[in-house]
């Protein structure tokens, strides 16, 4: 099951998390209010469906809301989320192989509008 989940950061502070089952698929920066946190949340279940996935490693460019598969300088793949205003929202884990990266990337797109968000 997906779901979102805000955690409670250092500071006061509060994150988002997108998780499969118990795996966390990506996260967030810190946010000082928790209405930041949720306003994340929001923003992803209603832009991520019609996001383009954009492979920065193909020079690929892209607009607005947006995936972008990034390689990290170990030689491996991410995702990050890219809100309209070129601003990270979330980041995923690196993995060995792109194809998982494009997964994770397609995974939010498909089951972020109808996760549930547990506080």
């Amino acid at each position: 099951m997906h779901k979102f989940k805000i955690v409670d950061r250092k500071d006061g502070q509060f994150g988002v998390q997108f998780l499969y089952n118990s795996e966390i698929m990506v996260w967030s920066e810190s946010y000082k209010q928790k209405s930041s946190a949720t306003n994340c949340i929001d923003s992803i279940k209603k832009n991520a469906p019609s996001a383009a996935i954009v492979d920065l490693t193909k020079d690929e460019e892209g607009k607005g809301y947006r995936f972008e598969i990034v390689k990290s300088k170990n030689d491996q793949f991410y995702v990050r989320f890219v809100a309209s205003n070129g601003e990270t929202m979330v980041i995923s884990e690196t993995y060995t192989d792109k194809r998982n990266a494009i997964n994770c990337a397609q995974s939010v797109q498909k089951n972020a509008p109808a996760a549930p968000t547990e506080d």
